[in-house]
């Protein structure tokens, strides 16, 4: 007798790619912002009625209106592209740090510390080295603090890093009611305002040069550490797997305390440019939440401390941009979220096809 139970094959089938070339995995993601910006038009006719091109000059005049708009942009990109680069060795072994946030405000505070007490009294030539070291040392500690919990008894690192925000909010708050100024104002206020001691100098004239020139420099290093050196190359194997990792030799115990202490350092040098190089106080929303956001960055980069640029200027446009309409058009702020939404939400959505590659099965006749 001849079997006639048919075997039905799904129509669409979806296949992990084994790889795609650059300029065709970024030409996905740009079509998918051209595509986020038409969906954006078509949401910005519904619910305000203003012209799509009016809303989108706003968003670009936000971030270059003005050479004092170009600069504030150029320094939060570099403050979130220090942030991120500081989380992706981690992420890239595949320790999940999310206290970033954390890590950078311990940073800052250290900064702080040493330009209350040091700021005036201390010479520059030997402020910013020890600021620097004090800096590097609160977040490394912050970051070894969960990377020995894990390494040893092999905890939660998701938690262990995000409870460690709290800790750092608590410390920030306690400190700053120790130094508050004016009294009973709960606040730091501006640091050494009338001797500026402690900040971090101009170049040519821009105060947020000095910041942007140190970030690129950590960039390319990083890139560098990741990607030809052995550290770097230890790093990949572990986060592939860690039974790997101890069969050819690698004590992963040591790369999981180094890679977090790299990560915690790097967080302490964002928290001295935040303190130090930009806002010149300290309060427990200095980060502003890039310690989260730099995961999304980082993420979307695919821990490639170069293109880490691109996403962290898209971010920073998205934001500023999104601010800028807001303002200028006198738009209810949940519109410029929900604008940034969608386009995050493309972007994020075209990763699924720069890996899987979905092909439609045609039908074969069957046989008489």
């Amino acid at each position: 007798m001849k079997n006639n139970t048919k075997q039905h094959e799904p129509k669409i089938h979806v296949a992990k790619r084994g790889g795609m070339v650059w300029y065709k995995s970024w030409g996905i993601r740009a079509a998918a912002i051209v595509l986020a910006l038409i969906v954006c038009a078509v949401v910005i006719v519904l619910l305000t009625g203003y012209n799509p091109i009016q809303v989108y000059k706003a968003m670009f005049s936000g971030n270059f209106g003005s050479s004092r708009k170009i600069w504030n942009m150029l320094q939060q990109l570099a403050m979130l592209l220090c942030i991120s680069l500081a989380v992706t060795p981690a992420f890239k072994m595949k320790f999940w740090n999310i206290g970033a946030e954390g890590q950078t405000l311990v940073g800052g505070l250290a900064a702080a510390a040493c330009m209350i007490y040091f700021g005036e009294t201390m010479s520059p030539i030997i402020l910013f080295p020890l600021m620097a070291v004090v800096c590097i040392l609160a977040g490394m500690l912050w970051g070894l603090i969960p990377a020995y919990f894990k390494a040893q008894f092999n905890t939660n690192e998701t938690l262990f890093t995000l409870m460690m925000n709290y800790v750092a909010i608590q410390l920030v708050s306690f400190f700053i009611v120790f130094w508050e100024n004016p009294k009973d104002s709960n606040t730091v206020g501006v640091i050494n305002r009338a001797t500026e001691g402690g900040w971090l100098p101009s170049l040519f004239g821009q105060k947020y040069l000095l910041n942007i020139i140190i970030v690129a420099v950590i960039t390319i290093a990083m890139y560098i550490y990741l990607k030809y050196s052995k550290h770097g190359y230890e790093i990949s194997v572990v986060g592939e797997s860690e039974n790997t990792a101890r069969y050819i030799g690698i004590n992963v115990k040591k790369v999981i305390l180094r890679t977090m202490a790299l990560s915690g350092a790097l967080c302490g040098v964002a928290g001295m440019l935040l303190v130090s190089g930009t806002d010149h106080t300290i309060n427990t929303g200095i980060v502003s939440g890039m310690g989260f956001t730099a995961i999304m960055v980082s993420w979307l980069a695919k821990f490639n401390p170069i293109m880490m640029t691109l996403t962290s200027f898209l971010i920073v446009f998205l934001e500023r941009g999104a601010g800028e309409i807001a303002t200028a058009l006198q738009l209810n702020e949940s519109v410029s979220d929900i604008l940034t939404g969608i386009i995050l939400f493309f972007i994020i959505g075209s990763e699924f096809f720069v890996q899987y590659k979905i092909s439609i099965r045609k039908h074969k006749k069957e046989e008489r």
